[in-house]
């Protein structure tokens, strides 16, 4: 009997203690306590699991309608707010303070994954939402708090120092800095300079050129070490290793499928030997050194010089030039566009608290002095204001617009800038 009622009486304290530990973690969240000391990234890992899973109606609902200028309804509400705990983790990595290790190994060359990177951008779209719910709301510090997650993730994104990686961080840094500005209208100034402060606060930017370091380990280095260990593990037997190392070339240079054209054409290039395919691969070395040099360079000298590049690149007798090297082509064309957004971006909060003055005190990254002022006009009705640039090097003029007043949405960026959206409602 007595051992029944100790028995019964540590289940008791047990479901007390339980009870105990679920009312704490229903307790408003910005009192809890949590580690800074751990990696961001696995973090962030653990933020890509607590994604909801939802369906495919549920999705094209959330990502495929156009909200802005719309009221959120609570279908809205009901599934943006499933992405609380996903979020948590992501502001809980923004705050870490070790350095953001993905992981990734280089040394697998073409074999490497990413799988950071597709979640990563899934979760800026998704910020862009909460953003506008928790402003129609009037929650600006969860707004702040949500944007500045994403926008540290952004950042920390690239720091694996690949390309693609890079892009992926240029990508949310568009969406993100579109956020601010087509909201406006509904910040806070003291929250926007928060957001500024926030983005400064930011872990340093990826930039094109330091993506050169990883891109000559994963695709140079890798190739030179399989073409040998190819050699080595066929000795004396040469077309067994060069019908390896032909397969290899097939396999990592297509898009879904073997490229057996282009392997052949390397083969053929390389007069059919492995001492061949080594000599084109070697070949490819000093190029990086060359290209990273142009990828730093600023607008005016890297539009002398890479057109150049470009041109030694497609005439190159060396078909792994071509295939390689064809990729950098536009990359620092978008940096210079993200760069100008997030100029534009600030000097638009400097508008806003201190007029032209605040604006005239951020100068154009691109230009010789401060961004072009104009009202914005759409349906005749006067919707905030734009910034240009001098910057063109995208094929169409930089210019961000900031929204000062709700309605009909239209585009605030891009080359098709100020133009009306193509699906307007929901």
């Amino acid at each position: 009997m007595l051992n029944r009622t100790s028995a019964h009486m540590k289940t008791v304290q047990q479901i007390t203690l339980l009870l105990g530990l679920l009312a704490i973690a229903h307790t408003g969240y910005s009192k809890m306590k949590f580690r800074t000391d751990i990696n961001p990234a696995l973090r962030y890992y653990q933020a890509y699991l607590e994604a909801p899973r939802l369906l495919d109606e549920e999705q094209r609902y959330l990502f495929s309608s156009e909200w802005r200028g719309q009221s959120l309804d609570q279908k809205f509400a009901d599934l943006i707010q499933r992405y609380d705990i996903q979020f948590r983790f992501l502001r809980e990595a923004a705050r870490a303070q070790p350095p953001c290790d993905w992981g990734i190994d280089l040394t697998e060359g073409p074999d490497a994954l990413l799988p950071g990177l597709a979640p990563a951008k899934a979760a800026a779209q998704t910020a862009r939402l909460r953003v506008m719910w928790h402003l129609q709301n009037g929650k600006q510090p969860e707004a702040r708090d949500d944007l500045l997650a994403a926008f540290t993730l952004a950042r920390n994104i690239s720091h694996d120092g690949v390309l693609i990686s890079a892009l992926v961080q240029i990508a949310m840094e568009n969406i993100l800095a579109s956020v601010v500005a087509e909201n406006f209208y509904q910040w806070k100034p003291e929250t926007l300079q928060q957001i500024i402060a926030g983005f400064d606060a930011a872990p340093t930017r990826g930039t094109m050129q330091q993506t050169i370091a990883a891109e000559k380990t994963a695709f140079y280095a890798w190739y030179a070490r399989k073409i040998r260990e190819s050699v080595q593990d066929h000795p004396g037997d040469e077309p067994k290793a060069v019908e390896e190392i032909r397969a290899m070339i097939a396999r990592v240079s297509g898009d879904g499928s073997p490229d057996f054209e282009f392997a052949e054409r390397v083969i053929k290039a390389a007069a059919g030997t492995t001492a061949g395919v080594l000599k084109l691969v070697q070949e490819m070395e000093p190029l990086y050194d060359r290209v990273a040099t142009i990828l730093g360079a600023p607008p005016a000298e890297y539009e002398e010089s890479m057109p150049k590049f470009l041109k030694n690149v497609e005439e190159s007798p060396n078909p792994l030039v071509a295939h390689f090297y064809t990729a950098f082509a536009r990359c620092r064309p978008k940096e210079f566009g993200i760069l100008t957004k997030l100029a534009m971006l600030r000097a638009g909060l400097e508008y806003k608290l201190h007029g032209l003055p605040g604006l005239n005190t951020v100068s154009d990254p691109m230009g010789s002095g401060s961004f072009e002022f104009s009202r914005f006009i759409f349906n005749g009705e006067d919707r905030g204001f734009q910034l240009r640039s001098a910057y063109t090097g995208r094929g169409f003029p930089e210019i961000l617009i900031f929204i000062e007043k709700n309605g009909p949405a239209f585009m605030i960026d891009g080359k098709n800038v100020g133009k009306a959206v193509s699906n307007p409602g929901k």
